[in-house]
């Protein structure tokens, strides 16, 4: 047995890997077990001698088993465990780490720069803060503790500190303002130490949303910092530091940077004292922001104004590092847009609905320096072409490079099959998810950034085929509870940086637009998908309150409000119009192609929110069964019982045909069970005739779309699934790829045939699509109550003309690997389950078979 491996891929709630600075004194722990079917007990021992032994087959998100960490407290982890009645070797180990847990840890203040004049947002510098402190020990666990109302860099003897990004990152900061924890031994010196922050706008008080407002958070920037060594204060910010606006002359996300390489500090004054308090300081669950990759541009090209048009052949989020400054004095202007107008300049006219300048401009005024470069970190972009202006010199690739930054999320999932283009469609959806998450799971990477719900509820189970998004779900999750109005209704997009200045000057405005079906309802659904893909049910719990609170509302908004096209054609309503969602205000399927007819806003809604009231309510229920309220889970199933009895009278026919008669109606109308069975074939069948219709186009918008071809295979119309899936001509994905999208519209003619740009063309929900790659294809499916994979499905579709799939999955318990090939009528399918999980299998000609852990190979006839 000597040849035997203890667990693996230890985890702290969702953080890979040693855990440092975490706000939890009982973090939960993970890991994937050794070879063998089943664990039946684990150990789990720490590095101060204490020890436990549990019997239990759980190693996902287990409870702390021991007294609770104290602030700075560090244990190291391993454990070990009992598989098919043999005890295990000892995991390695794994650090965890605590944070400042209560106010009283803080002896240093926020402090904030004296800004005699405030300039108008988008030109507001970034300040330079700093202090000097002496320190006589740098080798016993230095720690700083940092974080800033706006964007901040650290540096400890002009080096920076830590590689996050953006930090502290984006959150509702009244509510939870997040901590990042550096270990900064080797930046220390014996001696005097000099410490510098960088500190701009960022998401605090800088620009946002489409309407471009400022100041959501606050109107002064401010940092807190907090140097310990040993566990004792060596240094923090107070009075004593001073500030001084730096070579940055103006800095926002929104707006671009601004840089005067040649400006020297000065001059400082002192800082101000600020009473924030300490007691919204927390970490956060998901991984930072870094620069997580680099890119070489495809090509510069030269236009007769002068202006020098830079592509670097895909569309990402972040911004440009220039090495070639020219002389001294030289200003220099870079324009960032995601499309060229026919003169083959950037454009951003697509981008700017409302009028709005869209910004993206960068300024840098060169030092004259070989070795100056300019990385504006103190903003960020959405682009793949880059108009510079002001240069003198004939620039190449190799003067600058694209770099792309986002959430550092770890890869989990990998698909490729025969069909090139249907790789390619993965790829851009991935590059379309990952430019979308920068801190928060944004709509576009552009003109708006805000974390739209409806975008994060449609395209979550696909981000977890693609990435760990556990965490950074989580963190946003938080969000959208802290933003919940006391009545229960949730914006469509969280943080929400209008809300503090909305209420203060009772702008009722703020909210109109607040509380749409298949949007607010994320609060219950992205929680319930977080709970079966990762086994998370402490994100139940924590979501409760507000997952209630909005059911409340919704269900009041049902029983009370009416559409006036309802109100005009019957003074009385039915008694089922009491759970019949008609009213309030509804973006309905958004994007919806194919449709005639009034604009969306006038239309009545009820069969899209009267469903979604539906689906949330079961899925409460639910939920209320796992958490132990009766009484809510009681509530939940009459009002669930209700929507759907009052759905079926208004949308189902005497003769049972579904209404409105829309793709997008049928898709949801069968994947939330909303039809009876005995007319379920009819309403698929009615689906595949609107397809058909549509000349095998798609008719869906933002909300189902992800489940289109998952319905029409699950309901025997695999055929008409790919035929949809391949269909060439628009609206189809494929026209995506053969215009030479790099990432997933937002619309579906985002590049026309005449090579015209039209909204976003970087909007990732209906990549959703490719979860079918995954789920369909490959066919690795979860089974609902079968929690974090425990056991799953595997049950491949294949079509389309494909000839060999493959496809992996790293799961909160192991890899699932599944590859099939068809070689003349024969299917060869092979599949591996990790340990301690089961699958269950079934082949294209409908044989079932069960497979425990280990590699199996399955074979079948085809018809």
């Amino acid at each position: 047995m000597g040849d035997r491996t203890g667990p693996a891929g230890l985890r702290c709630e969702h953080l890979d890997g040693d855990a440092i600075g975490v706000w939890n004194a009982t973090p939960r722990l993970s890991w994937q077990l050794p070879a063998g079917r089943a664990q039946s007990a684990y150990q789990i021992a720490l590095d101060d001698g204490r020890s436990v032994q549990i019997e239990s087959d759980r190693h996902v998100l287990v409870a702390w088993p021991f007294e609770p960490l104290t602030s700075r407290e560090r244990v190291t982890w391993r454990v070990r465990a009992e598989v098919d009645g043999q005890l295990s070797p000892w995991s390695d180990p794994s650090t965890i780490e605590a944070g400042l847990l209560v106010p009283e840890d803080w002896t240093a203040e926020w402090i904030e720069p004296d800004e005699d004049e405030r300039q108008p947002p988008g030109q507001r510098p970034a300040w330079v803060l700093r202090t000097r402190f002496s320190c006589n020990d740098t080798n016993r666990g230095a720690r700083l503790y940092a974080t800033a109302h706006g964007v901040y860099e650290v540096y400890l003897n002009d080096r920076r500190v830590g590689d996050h990004e953006l930090a502290p990152g984006f959150t509702s900061y009244g509510n939870s303002l997040h901590v990042q924890t550096y270990e900064v031994e080797d930046l220390l010196v014996r001696g005097v130490n000099k410490w510098e922050v960088i500190l701009s706008d960022g998401w605090y008080r800088g620009r946002h949303g489409n309407a471009q407002l400022a100041d959501g958070y606050g109107e002064t920037v401010g940092f807190l910092g907090q140097l310990e060594v040993a566990g004792e204060y060596l240094a923090g910010s107070d009075a004593s530091w001073e500030a001084a606006p730096g070579p940055i002359l103006a800095a926002d996300l929104m707006t671009g940077q601004v840089e005067d390489q040649r400006r020297e500090l000065g001059p400082w004054r002192p800082t101000l004292r600020a009473a924030h308090g300490f007691s919204q300081l927390t970490s956060s669950p998901a991984p930072p922001v870094r620069r997580v990759q680099e890119i070489v541009p495809r090509s510069v090209t030269s236009l007769d104004n002068g202006r020098q048009i830079v592509d670097l052949g895909q569309n990402i989020t972040g911004w440009v590092r220039l090495r070639n400054l020219a002389s001294e004095g030289t200003e220099i202007s870079l324009a960032h847009g995601e499309a060229l107008d026919a003169s083959g300049d950037v454009t951003t006219t697509h981008l700017e609905p409302l009028g709005r300048p869209l910004g993206q401009v960068d300024r840098v005024i060169s030092p004259g320096r070989p070795d100056a470069v300019f990385e504006p970190r103190h903003t960020v972009h959405g682009f793949q072409y880059v108009r510079i202006e002001g240069h003198p010199e004939r620039l190449t690739p190799a003067d600058l490079d694209g770099v792309v930054v986002h959430t550092d999320l770890r890869r989990t999932g990998w698909f490729s099959c025969s069909d090139e283009r249907l790789n390619r469609l993965l790829e851009i959806a991935d590059w379309s998810f990952r430019t979308n998450a920068c801190d928060i799971p944004t709509d576009c990477p552009h003109r708006e950034r805000s974390g739209w719900t409806g975008d994060w509820l449609a395209f979550l189970p696909t981000g977890s085929y693609l990435y760990d998004v556990a965490g950074f779900s989580l963190k946003w999750l938080r969000d959208l509870a802290a933003e919940q109005l006391d009545n229960g209704l949730l914006p469509n997009y969280a943080p929400d940086p209008r809300r503090r200045r909305a209420l203060a000057e009772g702008d009722l405005s703020w909210s109109g637009l607040f509380g749409s079906a298949g949007w607010a309802d994320a609060c219950v659904l992205v929680p319930w998908e977080l709970y079966q893909r990762y086994g998370d049910d402490g994100v139940l719990a924590e979501m409760w309150p507000t997952m209630t609170r909005w059911l409340d509302y919704a269900a009041e908004l049902a029983r009370t409000a009416r559409h006036p096209s309802r109100q005009q054609r019957s003074a009385r309503p039915a008694p089922h119009e009491a759970f019949l969602w008609d009213g309030g205000w509804q973006f309905g399927e958004w994007c919806e192609p194919l449709s005639d007819g009034p604009p969306w806003y006038e239309v009545d809604q009820g069969h899209v929110a009267t469903a979604y009231l539906h689906r949330s309510a079961r899925v409460a229920a639910a939920i209320g069964r796992i958490l132990g309220d009766r009484q809510r889970v009681a509530e939940f199933e009459v009002l669930s019982a209700g929507a759907l009895d009052a759905w079926q009278a208004e949308y189902v026919t005497a003769s049972g045909e579904v209404t409105p008669a829309t793709q997008a109606n049928l898709v949801r109308a069968l994947a939330f069970d909303l039809v009876p069975e005995p007319i379920r074939s009819h309403a698929a069948n009615q689906l595949v005739e609107l397809v058909r219709a549509a000349g095998m186009h798609l008719g869906t918008g933002f909300l189902a779309t992800p489940y289109l071809l998952p319905v029409l295979a699950d309901h025997g119309k695999v055929d008409t699934a790919y035929d949809v899936l391949l269909q060439e001509t628009p609206p189809s994905w494929l026209t995506m790829i053969d215009r030479g999208a790099t990432t997933v519209w937002e619309e579906w003619e985002g590049i026309d045939g005449g090579g015209v740009a039209h909204a976003s063309l970087n909007h990732y929900s209906k990549g959703a699509v490719v979860s079918f790659l995954y789920s369909h294809i490959a066919g690795i499916r979860p089974i609902e109550g079968e929690l974090s994979y425990r056991r799953f499905r595997v049950a491949p579709h294949p079509g389309g003309g494909i000839e060999w799939a493959e496809a992996a999955l790293d799961t909160p318990r192991g890899r699932i690997e599944v590859s099939w090939r068809k070689t003349g009528n024969r299917f060869n399918l092979d599949v591996t389950v990790p340990p301690g999980t089961m699958a269950d299998i079934e082949l294209p000609d409908g044989s079932t078979t069960k497979s425990g852990p280990g590699t199996s190979t399955h074979q079948c006839t085809l018809r």
